[in-house]
């Protein structure tokens, strides 16, 4: 059985451009644990958030008592409200400053072991009425 396990964070003060670029770097691998260590190593600052978010994320699945493998299913990164400010410029002028916020969203997704059939295993099915036909005539 397949389950979803979700963790937000919102209003995070990074524009939504940084944290895609730390999202970028571990794309393709599904691993949560994996990813883990990449964000708490790394010397970006917009690894901080994601790092804090997937370990919810995983608290969460102990929490719920999931005991299967996690596998990452996805990461969003939205946009936030824009907070507009401006900054004083020559001649009286005023130039814009545009503070952006993130919202990060991550998905797991927990397959449990116990209902999980190996590769190569042929799950057995009920007879159905030809099969048991055919029987009745090889037995005659």
């Amino acid at each position: 059985m397949i389950m979803l396990i979700k963790a937000e964070q919102k209003y995070i003060r990074t524009s939504p451009q940084k944290l895609r670029e730390v999202v970028r770097g571990f794309k393709k691998v599904t691993d949560p644990q994996k990813v883990v260590d990449y964000l708490q190593f790394s010397e970006n600052r917009a690894a901080g958030p994601l790092y804090k978010t997937l370990k919810t994320a995983i608290a969460n699945a102990k929490s719920q008592g999931q005991t299967g493998e996690l596998v990452i299913r996805e990461f969003q990164i939205g946009e936030g409200p824009t907070m507009k400010r401006f900054r004083a410029a020559s001649r009286g002028m005023a130039h814009k400053i545009l503070k952006r916020t993130s919202h990060i969203r991550i998905i797991l997704e927990t397959k449990s072991q116990e209902n999980s059939t190996p590769k190569g295993s042929q799950v057995s099915q009920a007879p159905n009425d030809k099969q048991i036909k055919n029987e009745e005539n090889k037995n005659v």
